[in-house]
């Protein structure tokens, strides 16, 4: 038996069981070697091939990172098995002919193939003592696999779900800052914001949870501005903003609840770095309170906002460089 070759297989169906286990199941772990580089890759290969439509093209981008995923998970276990078995050339008996015969490498990878899937051994059959033991690992690591890849998919499809769940919310409200301020304005108060606040941190808390698990989710992204969570994400944290620092303070929300969902807006932004997302080079547009203070809304002079917004200059980067990555523009408001 040649030995390196059979620690060459070992060594593969190792790498691809340990990083399909490392990103499906561990939590705090993020995504795997592998995964991590095909990520990268893939992402990389797509925004600079996409000139047109760039939006639409690369809401495909977080599908087709999953779908090569799974393709190398189950090509490095496949071919570390063909690997293992090729060690030794009398490891598997081709039993279709009146006198068993050993195996050839097409024979090999057949075997693997239907081993790994759970379906049998068809008409090959491994040589007694080590390599009938082998066989049954080569199932059970088919197995294994296989529960990996759907645990995978199901919970990234359900990341998915709630990054469009919360575009959809904060987006309704309005496409900037500013409409979003305005439409929760009934001309004496903001009704309902509490409830509404509480429930958009809800599922951005969610949704960092989400992506400090699954960093593949960063890729996933809308058509749109309205499908997407980056633009949102920006656009509640410039609302909360608008509600901290650009009303007068007796019409502020509470201050614990601003807190809450500023920390929960920050706790996001933590995750970005996991997925390659930096600040940008410049600071985007301040919101704009002139339509605000049209409508009556009782807001402090533009110079005080101005200054409250110093404190404020590497996370609205972070936030420019998140929708940028996404390549979107920053919200901005139309009224």
């Amino acid at each position: 038996m040649n030995v390196l070759l059979f620690i060459l297989g070992l060594l593969l169906v190792l790498l691809s069981l340990v990083d399909a286990l490392w990103t499906a199941l561990w939590v705090d772990g993020g995504a795997g070697p592998v995964t991590d580089q095909i990520t990268n890759g893939v992402w990389w290969v797509m925004r600079k091939l996409i000139r047109t439509k760039r939006n639409y093209w690369l809401s495909l981008a977080g599908p087709v990172i999953q779908t090569v995923t799974v393709f190398v998970w189950v090509g490095l276990l496949w071919m570390g098995w063909v690997i293992m078995f090729s060690a030794d050339p009398t490891s598997l008996v081709y039993a279709r002919t009146p006198e068993p015969q050993p195996s050839t490498l097409i024979d090999r990878i057949y075997f693997v193939a239907f081993t790994i899937s759970t379906m049998g051994n068809g008409d090959i059959y491994p040589s007694r003592g080590g390599w009938e033991i082998a066989a049954s690992f080569t199932t059970l690591s088919g197995m294994l696999l296989i529960t990996m890849v759907v645990s995978f998919l199901l919970s990234v499809i359900g990341g998915v779900t709630t990054k469009q769940s919360l575009a959809s919310q904060i987006t309704g409200l309005g496409n900037s800052a500013e409409e979003f301020v305005l439409n929760i304005w009934d001309g004496k108060g903001f009704p309902g914001l509490d409830l509404q606040l509480m429930s958009m941190s809800s599922q951005l808390g969610t949704l960092t949870e989400q992506q400090l698990a699954y960093p593949i989710l960063h890729r996933y992204h809308g058509a749109t501005p309205k499908e997407d969570s980056a633009p949102a994400v920006a656009i509640l944290d410039d609302t909360l903003t608008i509600l901290r620092y650009g009303l007068q303070e007796p019409y502020r929300p509470p201050p614990a609840l601003l807190k809450s969902a500023r920390a929960t807006v920050q706790s996001y932004l933590r995750t970005l770095a996991s997925a390659s997302i930096y600040p940008a080079a410049d600071v985007p547009p301040a919101p704009d309170l002139t339509a605000l203070r049209q409508a009556g809304i009782p807001v402090v002079s533009d110079e005080e906002f101005t200054r409250s917004l110093d404190d404020l200059t590497h996370r609205r980067k972070l936030l420019l460089g998140l929708v940028e990555r996404n390549s979107f523009k920053w919200p901005h408001s139309t009224v």
